[in-house]
């Protein structure tokens, strides 16, 4: 028998169709699911059944707390459907039960169903019908309601985002600063996303209408023990109605309790759509964030400790905790501030050193050299160097002469990356061989918006103009962007504005970039199949420096120089007909026909 294909479940997860056949397990499980609404079950397996019940609502509460982001837990909807399923079909079995059995005690319906009644309702009916209804009010009017809501707009903002973070996607893409599998893996923890918010919004209704069925089923049940008690068992009016209602309320809060735990659940995955790492780690860190906002709540709760009637000692307590809490927090920020400070200090020091040690070493002829490409940032441009704001500059300029190189056919000169303190601070500068031949102006820390339509933005920021290609533009804070990609805004990182700008430089001055060293490389860099080929053509029909003019002519144009031993054969076909390079040219680029056309379609 053909084994089912493994499937890669979440990171760390274990692929439990190694050792089982799962799809089996989980259609044999529905299956038997399916068979408790029509079968009579007996009480001990009524018990078993509950139990589990609660142990996989626990389960999945604790799974939702731990995981680092929603997507790694992106089964969820199933889940929930599978156990609300599960949680329905014991409700029948529990009230056929109830109703066949209920004159016998109340332990007819198994030891869970009547232990939850003796402590919930401490033997009162009364209470427990109070207890019920809390709890589906909580269930259903917070939780749910508010769950379901958040699912809902997650979901619309993420639909309605998705064109404007493709588009950012594309933008890195072209600028170097992600590869082709990185890209693959955005665009699809994209769309797994935008399903997974959607089926979150679906997945709230199974919750809302189990709460609905929870309530009528406990209505019905009620009513139908009460007639069943007094009509077919003859019991008196007030015993049957104890019975049943202790048998009925407490088969009801065996099914809330695991439904709430999972709407906790379901709560928490939605709530934490915008939040990276597990749920403690998340709400602790934030909350430690700010001692001064402490500092403050501990003051409060002081004064509320001497005002008439409050339990003083209590609130002096919590007063003493918090205070505490915020002097320890406000050290520890000190304490981390200073170590910072004096390592980059120290760092400084030692740049400063080995700069002044390499200028006394530095022969003056060195002053000759000219820089093929020069990025000068001003000093508060400094942080993308270091990786402060995303990916470190050198980093994304070295993804840059990669991409390319892949794109016109030679690797560009190094770009040399220095500070000019006599820049503005968030200003750059790019100089092709010592002349300026651009320069913009950054916000690091911030997103530069741009709307595809060319319309006014509607946000609150700094405009501006792109300056790579001059459009309107507007800098805005990282908290607005949700709201710039839910109105179809272009979002773009400021260090991936500073690299699309250098990339558009450079290809505008790839002809002059190309020097004759770098036409020899070329030459000498190609397989060995192709060297016949560049002995015939170079030096005998066409001069090196000949290669070269044909080579800028090119890439003034824009026309990608990758396929070599085609430019050559273009040239050695051309040249017994003429020495003009301005008509070589022409025949090498109807010999690129092809690879020009394709990089316009």
């Amino acid at each position: 028998m053909a084994t089912a294909p493994a499937t890669t479940g979440t990171p760390g997860g274990i692929n439990w169709q190694k050792y089982l056949r799962g799809d089996i397990l989980l259609a044999g499980g529905l299956v038997l699911v399916l068979a408790v609404l029509v079968l009579p079950i007996p009480t001990w397996l009524l018990d078993m059944c509950l139990a589990f019940s609660l142990t996989l609502s626990v389960l999945i509460l604790m799974i939702a707390l731990f995981i680092d982001k929603p997507l790694d837990f992106n089964a969820f909807p199933s889940i929930l459907l599978i156990s609300t399923i599960f949680r329905l079909a014991l409700n029948v079995a529990s009230t056929r039960i109830i109703l066949s059995h209920g004159h016998e005690g109340t332990d007819a319906a198994g030891h869970i169903i009547e232990a939850f009644g003796n402590f919930l309702m401490g033997g009162n009916t009364v209470i427990g019908i109070i207890v019920f209804i809390i709890l589906l009010i909580i269930n259903f009017m917070v939780i749910t309601k508010g769950s379901g809501r958040i699912a809902e707009v997650s979901a619309r903002f993420s639909l309605d985002a998705m064109p404007g973070k493709q588009m950012a996607i594309d933008a890195d893409l072209g600028a170097g600063i992600i590869n082709d599998v990185e890209a693959k893996r955005r665009r699809k923890e994209l769309e797994d996303e935008s399903n997974f918010f959607g089926s979150m919004d679906g997945a709230a209704k199974f919750v809302r209408g189990d709460a609905i069925a929870g309530l009528l089923i406990t209505f019905i049940n009620v009513i139908g023990g009460i007639i069943i008690g007094t009509v077919f068992m003859d019991m008196p009016l007030r015993e049957a109605g104890h019975t049943y209602t202790f048998l009925t309320i407490g088969d009801g809060l065996v099914a809330q309790i695991p439904a709430l735990i999972v709407s906790t659940a379901a709560g928490i995955l939605v709530t934490k759509s915008g939040v990276r790492g597990s749920t403690d780690k998340a709400v602790f860190k934030q909350l430690s964030a700010f001692p001064a906002a402490m500092g403050l709540a501990s003051a409060l709760m002081g004064a509320m400790a001497f005002m008439p009637g409050i339990p003083t000692l209590i609130f002096l307590l919590f007063s003493g905790g918090t205070g505490g809490m915020a002097y320890y927090l406000m050290k520890v920020q000190k304490d981390i501030v200073a170590k910072a400070t004096a390592e980059a200090a120290k760092e400084t020091a030692v740049k400063t050193a080995s700069g002044t040690a390499a200028a006394a070493d530095e022969p003056i002829s060195k002053t000759l050299s000219i820089d093929s490409i020069r990025l000068e940032l001003g000093y508060g441009l400094l942080p993308l160097v270091n990786g402060d704001h995303g990916v470190k500059l050198p980093e994304q300029v070295k993804n840059l002469r990669k991409q390319l190189a892949g794109e016109i056919g030679y690797v560009v000169p190094s770009v040399r990356i220095q500070d000019n303190l006599q820049l503005p601070p968030n200003q750059y500068m790019i100089k092709v061989k010592e002349i300026k031949a651009g320069e913009g102006d950054i916000r690091p820390g911030q997103l530069l918006v741009l709307d595809p339509k060319g319309e006014k933005i509607t946000l609150n920021g700094e405009p501006t103009v792109e300056p790579t290609f001059g459009l309107p533009a507007m800098w805005i804070s990282d908290s607005l962007r949700t709201e710039a990609n839910f109105k179809g805004y272009t979002v773009v990182e400021s260090g991936t504005v500073l690299i699309t700008h250098l990339t558009e430089i450079i290809k505008e001055n790839m002809a002059e970039l190309l020097s004759y060293t770098e036409a020899q490389k070329l030459l000498d860099q190609l397989p060995e199949e192709h060297k016949k080929l560049v002995t015939d053509v170079v030096p005998d029909k066409m001069s090196v420096s000949g290669l070269q003019r044909i080579l800028q002519a090119l890439l003034k144009e824009r026309v990608s120089i990758r396929d070599l031993p085609a430019i050559l054969e273009g040239i050695a076909e051309a040249e017994p007909l003429t020495r003009n390079i301005t008509l070589i040219t022409e025949h090498v680029r109807q010999k690129l026909a092809r690879s020009i056309c394709e990089s316009h379609t």
